[in-house]
């Protein structure tokens, strides 16, 4: 897990103030403006997440990292809300652990979360949420596309789930929103935290909720400059490389067999550090550190998907590209 940095608010005219604060009954000390979230990681306490991420500011949406605050009327999400002084912090009570449970077991039991990672496997079992008690579990692979929209049906009971096919229309990533679990971290890095080109918003309320392009148009046709920052932040495979879903689709993709070569994007001067994911002797896919000071790990369509020409072969030699 990624260490997170202390948000702290200074002016810089003042020396940089402190609060004293309790976390599971360990008193704390840390800069003014620190979210819950910050100071426990600094604790060495883990606060699951699932809308959170570094380089984005938090939207609070996926309730996952709520804590209980001595005198709080409802639980606080710990990634936004800053530690004051005197503040009695639980992030593990009853009221807690129940409301993580419901969060994980609803997100799981509608959305495919295969790919989401070790950590909600982890959470899944330390919380024991159990998604098939609301109804049976969804269908995977060809039959899963085959009857999008719904889960298997066991004795004529079925429950919805956002299973749909997979979208493929263009030759750079693909958009599995039967992975989508809103956690909005898309939209910011196409909005105001990153691109700035605004081209996808949620549209819909309730269980319809969707990520969309304007007016609902295809993607090719909405404002999308194909930066691929989007896909960079999903933490669940929604939004994948083209790249990665075709080596999956052959059951060829092994991240144990793949190394991470950081270098420079040869396209302009401002210098963007990239890591080259290479598997076979072949780039798969291109990430950049959050921790950059130029890129904090969003790229353009060039530093992140314009790769291909390192596989071309010289004149005379034999194309291997597959």
């Amino acid at each position: 897990m990624a260490a997170v940095r202390p948000m702290t608010r200074t002016d810089g005219a003042f020396p940089e103030r402190s609060v004293r604060a309790t976390i599971d009954g360990r008193a704390v000390t840390v800069p003014e403006g620190t979210t819950i979230l910050a100071a426990c990681r600094a604790e060495g306490t883990e606060v699951p997440t699932l809308c959170f991420l570094e380089n984005l500011a938090p939207v609070n949406v996926c309730r996952a990292c709520v804590v209980e605050v001595e005198g709080s009327r409802a639980l606080v999400p710990a990634c936004s809300r800053p530690l004051e002084a005197d503040m009695v912090v639980s992030t593990r009570s009853e009221r807690v652990d129940h409301s993580r449970r419901m969060v994980l077991e609803l997100l799981a039991s509608s959305v495919d979360m295969s790919l989401a990672g070790p950590d909600l496997e982890r959470w899944l079992e330390e919380y024991g949420a159990d998604p098939a008690r609301h109804g049976p579990l969804a269908p995977t692979g060809a039959d899963r596309q085959a009857r999008a929209g719904r889960h298997g049906s066991v004795a004529g009971e079925a429950r919805a789930t956002l299973d749909q096919p997979v979208t493929i229309d263009n030759e750079l990533y693909v958009r599995d929103y039967s992975r989508c679990i809103l956690c909005y971290k898309c939209v910011e890095a196409c909005g105001d935290q990153a691109q700035h080109t605004f081209a996808i918003a949620v549209a819909g309320r309730g269980f319809d909720a969707h990520i969309a392009t304007e007016f609902d148009v295809a993607l090719p046709d909405s404002a999308c400059v194909y930066c691929g920052n989007c896909v960079a932040v999903c933490p669940t495979g929604a939004l994948m490389f083209k790249s990665e879903y075709d080596l999956r689709q052959a059951d060829d993709w092994d991240a144990s067999r793949q190394t991470v070569t950081d270098t420079i994007c040869p396209y302009c001067g401002v210098g963007c550090t990239l890591e080259l994911h290479v598997q076979d002797n072949r780039i798969v896919k291109v990430t950049s550190p959050m921790d950059h000071e130029v890129t904090h790990g969003h790229l353009c369509v060039k530093g992140r998907f314009g790769f291909d020409f390192v596989h071309v072969p010289p004149p005379g030699a034999e194309d291997t590209r597959r």
